[in-house]
């Protein structure tokens, strides 16, 4: 269900697009009318296993010209369906791209997860008045989620510091969340205590202490995953079986300001579960622009090297929800909740490799994914 708990040969029943009761079948199916739960259309998922659609808290999905991007767009988003993902925040790219991108999926002229835009302000080249005039441009388009460049792995400068300052206090006037990719330990206390609400990096330069994690916990400051940063990446970009960068780019060598022999592969995971012992509100970003299936197999990977399957269901679920800012709408399968699902021939409990086998997604009530290859007859409507 995605809160921790198990249902053994359950149903879930959703009306409107939103789960109107999970439980086992005579329970769920009890507090319906007779004539509704026949008219009911039914998705034999029989020996399979549900938990909700998957979130990225921190994606890029537009690259490069948005304009040629969007002739790709039908491809690019089924392909984020098919790995089970049903709600993107965009991390990076154009953020008047981003909007136009939600607006056509909510339209329906496109098909694809529900994508939360996001902006970006500039924490290196501006002044705090520049700053706060972007962040408040991107606030009257409609962005609620304001990101900025990544502080460097040594204490913040005076001027980053200044403008982030400058931003997060801009923020707190027009109702926007200012998320930062503080990539230190250094680097994440001087943005809790700038007031930084959302944290897209886990630290992947240095070792977190328990006091350091304690205070982000403190603060009430919910942070990201972002492990797989360091971690060699195979066959996503060639197809020699030689590691690789998560741009395609030599490993370790070419690791954004890396220390050697890609260390950062084990701060980010060892950091990861500081944060999470402590009590921070700890979810699932991938920060990637490739294929959706390859960056989710590439997060999953580390994040099981610290993390108990039960432990990434959480993470995936409630805790990317909370960061995302829809804990009431989606995250775990429960009463009230957009039927957000998916849907896999294996327990996942079994092993995260199970999560990279979707077969049924559903997004709002909606069947957007079937992969069956001989689908029962849908039993309401007599028809495959």
């Amino acid at each position: 269900m995605g809160n921790g708990s198990v249902i053994e040969s359950g149903t879930v029943v959703v009306r409107g697009g939103r789960i109107v009761s999970v439980g086992a079948a005579t329970a769920a199916l009890a507090g319906l009318p007779r004539a509704e739960s026949r008219g009911l259309r039914q998705i034999d998922a029989r020996g399979m296993t549900l938990m909700p659609g998957f979130i990225d808290g921190h994606r890029h999905i537009i690259s490069g010209n948005a304009e040629q991007w969007f002739k790709d767009a039908p491809r690019r988003m089924q392909e984020f369906l098919e790995a089970g993902y049903t709600t993107l925040l965009a991390g990076g790219g154009p953020a008047e791209g981003n909007l136009e991108l939600k607006r056509r999926i909510d339209s329906g002229q496109l098909k694809g997860p529900r994508v939360i835009p996001a902006g970006a302000v500039n924490l290196n080249n501006t002044m705090p008045d520049q700053a706060r005039a972007e962040l408040r441009r991107l606030a009257g388009l409609g962005i609620r989620f304001i990101g900025e460049e990544t502080i460097n792995p040594k204490p913040p400068t005076p001027t980053q510091l200044e403008n982030l300052h400058a931003i997060v206090d801009e923020s707190k006037k027009v109702g926007a969340l200012v998320m930062v990719h503080a990539v230190s330990p250094e680097a994440m206390l001087a943005a809790v205590d700038a007031g930084v609400p959302l944290l897209v990096h886990t630290p992947h330069y240095g070792w977190l202490t328990d006091e350091q994690a304690k205070r982000v916990a403190a603060a009430g400051v919910l942070t990201l995953s972002c492990t797989a940063f360091g971690v060699p990446l195979f066959d996503a970009f060639r197809q020699d079986n030689v590691p690789t960068f998560r741009d395609g780019k030599r490993w370790p060598d070419d690791i954004i300001d890396g220390e050697g022999r890609g260390r950062e592969a084990g701060y980010k995971a060892v950091n990861a579960r500081t944060l999470w012992d402590n009590g921070v509100v700890y979810g699932f970003g991938t920060d990637t622009g490739y294929l959706p299936v390859k960056g989710l197999a590439q997060e999953l990977k580390p994040l099981n090297l610290m993390f108990s399957t039960k432990d990434l269901v959480k993470l995936m679920g409630p805790h990317s929800a909370a960061f995302v800012q829809m804990s009431n709408d989606i995250g775990t399968l429960e009463p009230g909740k957009l039927a957000d699902i998916v849907i896999f021939p294996a327990n996942p409990l079994d092993g995260y490799w199970n999560m990279l086998n979707a077969t049924i997604v559903i997004k709002g009530g909606e069947v957007v994914v079937d992969k069956r290859a001989n689908k029962p007859l849908d039993t309401a409507r007599g028809k495959r």
